[in-house]
């Protein structure tokens, strides 16, 4: 059973992060904020995929205008992630921005970070202060050297040097994030982070890579310290399309049995007795589910070896044998079909039990 490291709880727009609360799912926008169609298109493509909080890149005044549009036609909070220009943060605040991402320490100075915690504190916005290895001041880097999987301090504490700089303002609205392109001092990091605050903490590996690379280093990272109990929301960071991210985030927390969305799909990894196109089949399975709500339990399985009991024990599931397939509902044989229709009967089965579990 995983313990949940206590933290306090802020709110991001509807969603809580912290405390007691379910851990939230994130990604953010790859397209360009200014063009608000194609920004609100992708973002509903994330909310059906089931992405709780959504980021948008905050370049100059007129992305930060585009937040109010961009509101206007989504139902999830909306996080703008500011570099180098404080008017920018404010603006994204003003413009209806639910929560900003910023590095207070690249902001220009305390007078302007003043600035920025006056307006969180007026539109009642959260603030993530987010460090970066590869961003860390100067002085930290002199002082600690790059932060490693043994010598983590400089993130660390360049995070809370930041975290001071915004409760010197009198503002505690804040959850932390300290991401390396390296998976153990990200573990390491957030272990020593997780010790010395009790503000929320948003979880990452930066820079993490494609699909494979990516989602290896992120769930081996995440995956840990979410077992620990470490964490209150995170984003898979892969150069993907973002909705891959949330697909991938939330088979994470199914396989740590944390949070569930959806169905589970399990499927074999072939062998030579596979004789059915289990591959073509597959995919057309998994991209289905992913639009699916119901939490069923599918398989789709290759041969006659393991299939069979396999398939028994989910809601649906099929097996493959000499060019037919054998599909299973509760654990009963429900028809056997030829290869040819396989996957038409299949889904069109598939659909009608999402239909019957909506209506539940």
């Amino acid at each position: 059973m995983i313990i949940r490291n206590k933290t306090r709880q802020i709110k991001v727009g509807g969603v809580a992060v912290g405390g007691d609360s379910v851990i939230s799912v994130q990604s953010m926008t790859n397209t360009d904020t200014k063009n608000v169609p194609l920004t609100v298109d992708q973002i509903h493509r994330l909310q059906a995929a089931g992405c709780d909080i959504v980021r948008v890149a905050v370049l100059d005044p007129q992305a930060a205008a585009a937040i109010r549009p961009i509101q206007d036609e989504i139902t999830i909070p909306l996080i703008a992630d500011i570099h180098f220009d404080y008017r920018l943060a404010i603006a994204a605040m003003e413009n209806g921005a639910d929560g900003i991402r910023i590095n207070p320490g690249n902001l220009g100075g305390e007078e302007k970070i003043a600035l920025v915690v006056d307006a969180a504190k007026q539109h009642g916005v959260p603030i993530r202060v987010g460090v970066n290895s590869g961003s860390i001041e100067k002085d930290l880097l002199q002082k600690h050297g790059y932060p490693t999987p043994d010598n983590t301090a400089a993130l660390i504490e360049s995070a809370m040097r930041n975290v001071r700089l915004v409760e010197k303002h009198g503002y505690n609205a804040i959850k932390i994030s300290i991401k390396s392109a390296d998976v153990l001092t990200t573990i390491n990091g957030y272990q020593q982070l997780a010790k010395i605050t009790d503000y929320p903490l948003h979880l990452g590996v930066t820079e993490a890579g494609g699909l494979i690379a990516g989602t290896v280093k992120s769930s081996v990272a995440l995956g840990i310290l979410l077992s620990q109990g470490i964490g209150d929301t995170f984003r898979i960071s892969l150069t993907r399309d973002p909705v891959e991210e949330v697909r991938v985030g939330f088979e994470l927390l199914r396989a740590l049995k944390i949070r569930e969305r959806g169905p589970e799909l399990i499927s074999c990894p072939t062998c030579g007795r596979t004789q059915i196109d289990l591959f073509g089949l597959a995919e057309e399975v998994e991209r289905y589910v992913q639009t699916m709500e119901s939490p069923l339990k599918i398989a789709v399985m290759g041969c006659v070896v393991n299939g069979p009991g396999e398939a028994k024990q989910a809601d649906i599931g099929v097996a493959g044998g000499n060019g037919v397939g054998i599909i299973f509902k509760k654990g009963e044989i429900w028809q056997k079909v030829h290869e040819d229709k396989l996957l038409e009967v299949f889904m069109a089965e598939l659909k009608k039990m999402e239909e019957e579990g909506q209506k539940k």
